[in-house]
């Protein structure tokens, strides 16, 4: 088994002594004192450029993209330009990656990529002969069609443009929407039962909405394939527009069916740190080092999704626009019950939480629809998807994450508050398989004493080969699947006693 340790020397000094000690101790432990000296890159960040270049001499570059938010070296949000970069460094960067593709004679769309540390000093990682996922965005801030680009160059004509055509026109931002678990970066698979992308009815010129996909309403996700849904993109005339417009996009992103990243997405672009432009390469495992599975309301969340469920029950439960006053109980997700009150006086809807001062909502929608949104008084919009409403509890995702609450009438909380609580079922003993996919690997029998960690099978779905270890030490009681079953998330694969 491989073994290795990092060390990091900041100084000349510290080097020649780390690298005496380090030497003596791998030819102590191992007989080989060989070590891989490299630099140490503070706070990495990957910043890419993106280039144009011609049969006739001619290369640009179209300034840069900030891919740093990154799960398994994969990058999951984009933006341009980068917030963090000055002009100078911006435009030795892209001299730099200019240079490299008139080397090698270059011809057509490439990105040329750069680690650059917390000094802005870059260092060359590769150059993509391609075109890249997130080149949309570059297409939002400069105006340049980089595929048509690439159409007239393959022709043998002369770019469109020259170095002093390429400016920054706003600021564009770009999400990879996922079919995976935001937990465990573990791909999904399965059918999409509803799937509405975002409205682009509403898109000027320097401010809307993108969205790159290739698949519809019951298409379906598989193994075989990369799990990305699509790559949506917004752009606005600041960062700050942008995010916001991002937000609002995801709100109105409607996929049911599998699971999907959209929830981990709308929580960083409300993070601090991703606000204040203070990412990196490690950003996710710094600030979400368990993935992402939801996250307590605040005080604001809760102040305007709990009107807004409130009058979405309402209005479903008693289909009348009788004036009244209507009290119900919301629970649920770890929420504390909350009495809540809702005055309906003439088609308009006053909410109160508690002992607190009510709040007018409007809704806005019809109540069929999947998307419901809210006005409350105060100005903010609320978005609820519908997933499922047995009549007392609503399934909905609000701002991306998926929720059960429960909403009551007094007399209905009372009566629930006497009734026994189901068992909860133990799974401990269990060795379930973490995604669908094909069991490649069993690696005991039935009878076999195991350590805890050990791995008992391995599951492939989409490439990747999903070790299943023991969860404790102990006997294996039953093995329920055979090497080759397809297999579904959740599935009993074997029991332990």
């Amino acid at each position: 088994k491989q073994w290795y340790q990092r060390r990091v020397r900041g100084n000349d000094d510290e080097v020649k002594e780390g690298f005496k000690l380090s030497s003596e101790e791998a030819a102590a432990s191992f007989g080989d004192d060989r070590l891989l000296i490299e630099r140490f890159i503070d706070d990495p960040r990957h910043i890419e450029i993106q280039v144009l270049a011609d049969s006739h001499g001619n290369c640009i570059y179209l300034n840069e993209r900030e891919c740093s938010i990154q799960r398994r070296n994969q990058k999951v949000i984009e933006e341009a330009p980068s917030s963090f970069i000055t002009p100078d460094v911006r435009k030795a960067m892209g001299e730099q990656a200019c240079q490299l593709a008139r080397a090698v004679n270059y011809q057509s769309a490439g990105t040329v990529e750069f680690l650059v540390d917390s000094q802005m000093k870059f260092y060359f990682l590769e150059m993509n002969t391609r075109l890249q996922v997130e080149h949309p965005i570059t297409e939002c801030i400069t105006g340049v069609d980089i595929v048509e680009e690439m159409l007239r160059v393959a022709a043998g004509r002369p770019l469109s443009y020259t170095q002093d055509d390429i400016g920054i026109k706003g600021w564009a931002v770009e999400c990879r929407v996922y079919a995976e678990d935001p937990v465990r970066y573990l791909p999904s698979i399965g059918l999409l039962t509803k799937y509405i992308e975002p409205s682009v009815s509403e898109n000027t010129a320097d401010n809307g909405v993108r969205c790159d996909s290739g698949i519809v309403e019951g298409s379906s996700i598989s193994i075989h394939y990369d799990p990305m849904i699509c790559k949506l993109v917004t752009f606005a005339p600041n960062r700050r527009e942008a995010i916001a417009r991002m937000e609002d996009a995801l709100d109105d992103y409607v996929i049911d069916g599998i699971t999907h990243n959209t929830p981990l997405l709308r929580e960083i672009l409300s993070n601090e740190a991703f606000l204040s432009g203070q990412v990196s390469t490690k950003f996710l495992e710094a600030e979400y080092p368990k993935g992402f599975s939801g996250a307590a309301l605040s005080e604001h969340q809760r102040t305007e999704l709990l009107p807004a469920l409130a009058v979405l029950h309402h209005t479903k439960s008693t289909r009348s626009g009788a004036n009244g006053h209507f009290q119900y109980v919301i629970s649920g997700e770890g929420e504390e019950r909350t009495e809540v009150g809702v005055a309906v006086k003439d088609g308009e809807f006053s909410v109160s939480l508690g002992e607190s001062d009510p709040v007018t909502v409007t809704p806005t929608g019809a109540l069929f629809e999947p998307l419901q949104k809210f006005i409350l008084g105060d100005g903010r919009r609320v978005t609820l998807q519908q997933l499922e409403f047995n009549g007392v509890t609503h399934s909905i995702r609000y701002r991306c994450c998926k929720k059960e609450l429960t909403v009551l009438t007094p007399l209905q909380q009372h009566f629930m508050d006497v009734m026994p609580e189901k068992p909860i079922i133990d799974t401990s003993n269990l060795i379930l398989s973490p995604m669908p996919g094909s069991l490649s690997v069993i690696s005991v029998s039935e009878g076999d004493e195991v350590l805890e960690g050990t791995e008992v099978a391995v599951v492939v779905a989409m490439k990747m080969n999903n070790s299943l270890k023991a969860p404790k030490s102990g006997k294996i009681k039953k093995i329920y699947a055979k090497v080759g079953d397809v297999v579904d998330g959740d599935q009993k694969i074997m029991e332990f006693h």
